[in-house]
């Protein structure tokens, strides 16, 4: 939906309001008028039900609002005495309509006195679950997610098991723009794998003030811009079908480059302006190797002996393919029966299907890359049929579609037409990013798909809080303590605050067993 289409609504929910509640505030000692003005009204309501005015603000949050208006619609029919069970689910229902029938057809007197709690046990735990899920909808919308690291890109500075808590208000909170979903899921139902939101209506992009920028090798989660499967339901799978930015699958990679920089990609290292990007200390580049044994040697001896990042993937004979770091690949060379090791590299000029921009006029592979532009916010690049390539997904969705604008490129000749007409050039809206993995030869990255739109931008992953190895067996030997509540960045080895989950858990059961503990007269 347009601004426009926005004003229209909310205009027409505010007379919706106005003509179903005007006599309600009248009885409960307010003038009409009050009725009438969009969030004055509000704060007057919440007055009238005897509830905080700052419930005002969670009117005005997605998702959080699905849960918050069916909230004061009962609680301003309970202001009247209408506090049955089916009055409750006739307000739900008819989706607060039913304050229609109480404010025309009824003289039911205002209770200005009426008791607050919950009648029920019932009553006391659907509203304590209500609150808990709008707090922890709030809390994971705007300012932390939990997130666990599935697959081995960013091997070595995270690790496939860990459990991220992902900062939202490092590079400012993106506002919901799904309108209409299940709190708390991203996608789909666990179980059901129904979809969990309704793709309209959409709010427009917005993203709250930060406190830091994005800056060079942070690692950044963000959201997946080619995931445009929407209908999972079993059976709906056949095809791609556009799907909301805030509802895109979450990939965390690491920013190597930046809005206005020249990036290249040289046998799997990367350059910035001509320069070989310079790491930081806990990030280690690993690439697959071809090793030559002269023996069966079992998977689980490279994996665990020699740190092994993806394990050992036999091909043939005395032959295996491992993903490893130039330091493990130095000691695996010691291996008494290990004969040769070579580097497992594309070639220079070698064209690899899948490589963006997936163009036969460039010849890219994941170890031979570019060099490419990254785009920046107002800067201006020449358009022709040999650059459209690069910029053809920004212009029809990143900074079409998704921006509410119905765009078509064409080439025809030595012309590219947008929506028929001839361009040469065109002018950026947003900034841009390029994220890769660490791990190069098993990491889906910008190298297959391209560039990171700032709008995709999820968070900053903070603190490890939890970490659980796949490879090993039995819960307790799973957990790698020594990555128990550690910081992402920094220098050095990481240093576990695992004392911190031992006296959260202390506290945990010592407040159980309190409650636990009958009074003494």
């Amino acid at each position: 939906m347009a601004m426009t289409q926005w004003i229209l609504f909310f205009l027409v929910i505010q007379v919706i309001h106005f003509l179903g509640t005007w006599k309600l505030y009248v009885r409960a000692g307010r003038q009409a008028w009050e009725a009438a003005i969009p969030v004055y009204n509000a704060v007057v309501l919440m007055k009238i039900i005897n509830r905080p005015w700052w419930w005002t603000i969670l009117l005005f949050i997605p998702i959080v609002n699905l849960l918050m208006f069916p909230v004061v619609w009962t609680e301003t029919a309970r202001s009247f005495g209408f506090n049955t069970y089916k009055d409750t689910a006739l307000v739900v229902l008819t989706c607060g309509l039913y304050l229609f029938y109480i404010n025309y057809a009824t003289d039911a007197p205002y209770i200005e006195d009426r008791s607050l709690q919950p009648k029920s046990s019932n009553g006391e735990w659907v509203s304590s679950i209500i609150f808990a899920v709008v707090a922890a909808t709030i809390v994971h919308t705007y300012f932390m997610q939990p997130f666990v690291i599935p697959s081995s890109s960013l091997e070595k500075t995270l690790l496939v098991g860990d459990y991220l808590l992902v900062s939202k208000f490092h590079y400012g909170a993106r506002t919901p723009m799904t309108t209409v979903g299940t709190p708390m899921l991203h996608d789909s139902i666990p179980v059901s794998h129904v979809k969990s939101y309704a793709s309209k209506p959409q709010l427009p992009y917005f993203r709250l003030p930060g406190f830091q920028n994005i800056k060079r090798n942070d690692i950044v989660v963000f959201s997946w811009p080619v995931d445009t499967l929407e209908d999972i339901r079993p059976g709906h799978m056949k095809g791609s079908v556009r799907k909301p930015v805030d509802k895109k699958s979450n990939y965390v990679k690491r920013c190597v480059g930046m809005p206005g920089d020249s990036l290249e990609v040289r046998d799997g290292y990367v350059y910035i302006n001509g320069k070989q990007n310079d790491l930081p200390d806990r990030a280690k580049i690993q690439f697959s190797y071809l090793v030559q044994t002269n023996k069966e040697i079992s998977q689980r001896t490279f994996i665990n002996r020699y740190d092994i990042t993806d394990g050992a993937q036999r091909i043939q004979g005395g032959y295996f393919i491992a993903a490893a770091a130039e330091e493990a690949i130095g000691r695996l060379r010691n291996h008494p029966d290990v004969v040769n090791i070579t580097p497992y590299k594309g070639k220079e000029g070698e064209a690899v299907e899948g490589n963006f921009p997936d163009s036969p006029l460039y010849k890219n592979n994941r170890d031979f890359f570019g060099p490419i532009y990254i785009p920046e916010a107002g800067k201006t690049v020449s358009i022709t049929p040999e650059t459209i390539p690069f910029y053809e997904r920004i212009i029809e969705v990143y900074e079409g579609y998704e921006m509410g604008e119905e765009r078509s490129l064409k080439v025809t000749g030595t012309q590219v037409l947008l929506n028929g007409s001839p361009i040469t050039e065109y002018t950026f809206k947003q900034d841009y990013y390029w994220l890769m993995g660490d791990n190069r030869h098993n990491s889906q990255d910008a190298r297959a798909w391209g560039y990171v739109p700032y709008n995709h931008v999820v968070g900053k992953p903070v603190f490890v809080w939890f970490s659980l190895d796949p490879n090993q067996k039995g819960f307790l030997n799973r957990i790698r303590w020594d990555r128990v509540f550690t910081t992402v960045s920094g220098s050095g080895k990481p240093t576990s605050f695992k004392w911190v989950l031992f006296i959260l858990m202390g506290l945990f059961v010592a407040s159980f067993f309190k409650k636990k503990k009958p009074a003494t007269k």
